[in-house]
């Protein structure tokens, strides 16, 4: 081998451990006008991120900070909360007042399916978990929540409509049903409720409810956003009060505490939060500077947009 390949292997491998070495950035630029709600990770630090305006999805690096748009969705779409599914390789994405699901494969972004959860009018479906087994997407219009059954094969199957029953039953004032998360098993469902500020611990298969006592201090009503279950601490975004809280689950879920409540200056109405091994990322929504239609004019022309990542504390 040559003294100037020998060069050229060395200065490669030294950029590459440079790299690997330099700290993942806190901020990372979104498209302007985007008006992202969901986020999502999937394997290599890669994460999604879905727009509220086109339905389009965003695929980045939280490692480098690039990407590009990776779905060009079709009119109509809207992009709201967001889970991969490893396994099958698929991205699913709850559309919001269109009362879709829609399925993506990450390898190319291509739509896999397109499921009608709900055809009432004023639905919105809001967020979404993908368990072994199934799908679940909550309805913050509606006191029931969707699954979507998974299959032999990663078969998709029909649609559907469980109630919930217990407290969660209960229609509060807007917003209701929110962020969804289930625990490793797929046996038990965490759904948040936004306006009552409260957790709910829910049957996947029969809607049964109970709501999980918290202690240690107190989410902000109304403003309880996406949710993250990693083993038993449950991650609370507070939207517009710009934290995102920790709480510590018992070991049957019913109760916990909070034991953290993390401030961020970078933090502009953050939405949800998904995970990369020992980092958070979270996407600002900037709901303060308008919601996007139906439900209002959206947040002026020219408005950035980011998501946001930190270390768990």
């Amino acid at each position: 081998m040559s003294y100037l390949r020998k060069l050229a292997l060395i200065v490669s491998a030294v950029a590459l451990t440079v790299a690997a070495a330099a700290p993942f950035p806190a901020s990372i630029p979104l498209p302007v006008d985007f008006q992202p709600e969901g986020i999502a990770t999937g394997p290599e630090s890669t994460f999604y991120a879905g727009s509220l305006r086109s339905g389009d999805i965003y695929r980045g690096s939280l490692r480098t900070g690039e990407g590009a748009i990776f779905v060009d969705a079709p009119p109509g779409r809207i992009a709201a909360g967001m889970k991969v599914e490893r396994a099958a390789q698929r991205l699913w994405v709850a559309g919001g007042p269109t009362g879709h699901g829609y399925v993506y494969s990450t390898r190319d972004g291509s739509t896999v399916a397109d499921l009608v959860l709900s055809s009432v009018a004023g639905t919105l479906i809001n967020d979404v978990v993908v368990t072994h087994d199934a799908a679940y997407f909550t309805d913050t219009f509606s006191p029931v929540f969707y699954k979507v059954p998974i299959g032999p094969g990663g078969r998709i199957g029909a649609p559907q409509t469980i109630p919930y029953s217990g407290p969660a039953a209960v229609i509060g004032d807007f917003p209701n049903w929110n962020g969804i998360d289930a625990t490793r098993d797929g046996k038990h469902l965490i759904v948040g409720h936004s306006s009552r500020a409260t957790m709910y611990l829910v049957d996947p298969e029969s809607g049964a409810s109970r709501a999980i006592a918290i202690t240690g201090g107190a989410i902000t009503p109304g403003t309880p956003d996406g949710i993250l279950l990693d083993g038993r601490n449950l991650w609370v975004v507070e939207n517009f009060a710009n934290r995102l809280v920790k709480i510590e689950l018992s070991a049957d879920l019913t109760s916990g505490e909070i034991v953290a409540a993390v401030t961020n200056s970078l933090f502009r109405v953050p939405t949800t939060v998904a995970e990369d091994g020992n980092r958070l990322a979270l996407v600002n929504g900037r709901f303060d500077l308008g919601f996007p239609p139906p439900f209002g004019p959206g947040a002026p022309p020219g408005t950035d947009f980011d998501v946001v990542q930190l270390d768990k504390p």
